[in-house]
């Protein structure tokens, strides 16, 4: 059972708290805060060096940046996914809703005629908040593959400075914190989706933004608890339930994090249930330290009800409140139906506009769900029990038989460009490792940082195998990456130990620094399959290290 629901007596000096603290002594670059009285073992204290913080963030981040944005048009056409996405991108900007496209619609819009939209609407099968963005883009540079790649960048790049921070707060350090944000910067998998126009990038920097709320929030939290402890000038709570705390700034701001995350794709929703859960059990725990006693499981109810209403009422109305152009306009798909059923019970209650979204919501379901998807077939199926080992990568372009001579191909061979979609291995393969760590860091170890890494991964991942009769791709793990970094960053930083000149830290240092090391390698070896370039087929071929990636 996780530590924050273990029932320890609030004045006992060594508890799960206590454990976490000495955890945090071991990955801290600054020196140890006193674990004696309940309010210093509630209190969380900023970190010292804020500066150094945000410039080894935003260095990293103009790092990440600058290698993606490198021929971010290349290739000058539509590839994969960006078929759809692109289009209905440009659909939204134009009309306010997705409209059908002709099947020449592609070449047309490398050649530059855009405006080839059929009057008809189309039925799409994704909510609408991170076309929204590649529509931005679009609005600012054109329907044109700068134009729609662009906002994947920005939200990419995003991404690391998010995942930096996020870390640097759990791991009390900066450097752990710029150690995830290097290790990110130099996958491949997120590497290519913040060059691509499909939707999941920016549903990783929802999921990723909203648990950096609520990390936030666990802070707040027990801050707030020291301060009434000091503010009432009592040692502990005695028993008593304590403050009820009721509006929780940084869950709020969760809360409108996981609506956009749905409102870009709706796998979202195992993560947010999942992260409410812990983030409620994370409350149990700071009440039982305040000394809360057997009244701390209440929390279970009298904090649960607010975090509810913060986290999944919230995103449930910010979710609707992302269709805003389907509901203003009247062309989009099924925006008739509640007109055109006046007898049904859903137009009855809630009225015309509201029931055909929920007839959408279910058509839309019924897709994810139905006998089309589930009888059909993909070369880059990948099934989810490979994801974390990079079993089958997608293939996001392919030109293959370029000849000698042509199309910068040098010979004497023939040669191919391709873009495909994958993991850094160095950095995938080691992950596996570092989750297998966190998982009994977190709950043999009772350290609870080490529970985020493993619960984003699992709820980003355990819940696809319920689809495999449908095709699922190696793409969707892009939101398992950030958290498999982290858990990778804070294994790393209890292999460099406490911040001090010994031989330990020496070494560690070495080890830790080889191993980021070797993952940027790796990804300056893949970086030609990553972006297009003409090679040998020979060299393609040597960087194909598995059969199952051809």
């Amino acid at each position: 059972m996780p530590s924050e629901l273990l029932d320890d007596a609030p004045a006992r000096p060594v508890d799960d708290e206590a454990a976490a603290e000495r955890a945090t002594r071991r990955l801290s670059l600054r020196p140890p805060e006193p674990v004696g009285s309940t309010i210093d073992r509630l209190r969380v204290s900023p970190l010292t060096d804020r500066l150094i913080g945000w410039i080894v963030t935003l260095s990293i981040t103009a790092i990440a940046f600058a290698i993606r944005f490198v021929n971010l048009a290349t290739p000058n056409k539509l590839v994969f996914d960006e078929t759809y996405y692109a289009k209905d991108a440009y659909s939204l900007l134009r009309f306010g809703y997705e409209r059908q496209w002709p099947d020449d619609a592609n070449a047309s819009i490398v050649a530059g005629n855009v405006d080839v939209m059929k009057d008809a609407a189309s039925f799409i099968v994704h909510p609408p908040v991170g076309k929204w963005l590649i529509a931005a883009g679009e609005a600012m540079f054109g329907m044109n593959s700068f134009g729609w790649r662009v906002g994947p960048l920005i939200f990419g790049t995003l991404l690391v400075l998010i995942t930096i921070r996020l870390v640097r707060r759990v791991s009390r350090s900066t450097l752990i914190g710029g150690i995830a944000g290097l290790l990110l910067t130099f996958d491949g998998l997120a590497f290519v989706m913040s060059r691509t126009a499909l939707l999941d990038i920016f549903l990783a920097f929802f999921v990723i933004a909203a648990v950096a709320c609520l990390a936030a929030d666990r802070d707040w939290f027990r801050n707030k608890l020291a301060d009434h402890l000091t503010t009432t000038g009592v040692p502990d709570l005695a028993g008593r339930f304590g403050p009820a705390l009721i509006v929780r700034p940084w869950r709020i701001a969760a809360g409108l994090c996981f609506g956009l995350a749905l409102g870009t794709k709706w796998n979202a929703l195992y993560i947010l249930a999942a992260f409410a859960l812990l983030s409620l059990a994370w409350d149990v725990g700071a009440r039982r330290l305040a000394g809360a006693g057997r009244r701390s499981i209440t929390a279970l109810l009298r904090d649960g009800l607010p975090a509810f209403v913060s986290l999944i009422v919230l995103s449930a109305a910010v979710y609707v409140l992302t269709w805003v152009g389907w509901f203003a306009t009247s062309g989009g798909y099924d925006r008739h139906w509640g007109a055109d059923h006046p007898d049904a019970t859903t137009t009855r209650v809630l009225g015309s506009a509201f029931a055909s979204f929920l007839h959408y919501q279910r058509d839309i379901w019924n897709f994810h769900t139905g006998s089309f998807i589930m009888n059909a077939q993909h070369t880059y199926r990948a099934n989810p029990i490979g994801w974390l080992v990079l079993a089958r990568p997608l293939g996001i372009d392919a030109v293959n038989d370029i000849q000698p001579g042509t199309g910068g191909c040098a010979g004497p061979e023939k040669c191919l460009s391709v873009i495909s979609a994958i993991g850094t291995p160095a950095l995938w393969w080691g992950a596996v490792f570092a989750l297998v760590a966190a998982l009994i860091l977190w709950v043999g170890g009772r350290d609870w940082r080490f529970g985020i890494p493993v619960v984003g991964v699992l709820s980003g991942w355990l819940p696809w195998f319920q689809y495999e009769a449908r095709p699922l791709f190696f793409f969707y793990a892009i939101v398992i990456i950030p958290f498999s970094v982290m858990a990778v960053a804070l294994c790393l930083g209890r292999l460099l130990g406490p911040d001090e000149p010994t031989d330990r830290r020496m070494i560690g240092g070495i080890l830790a620094g080889a191993y980021v090391a070797l993952v940027g390698a790796n990804f300056a070896y893949l970086y030609p399959i990553l972006t297009d370039q003409v090679l040998p087929h020979s060299k393609w071929l040597a960087r194909m290290w598995l059969r199952s990636w051809i």
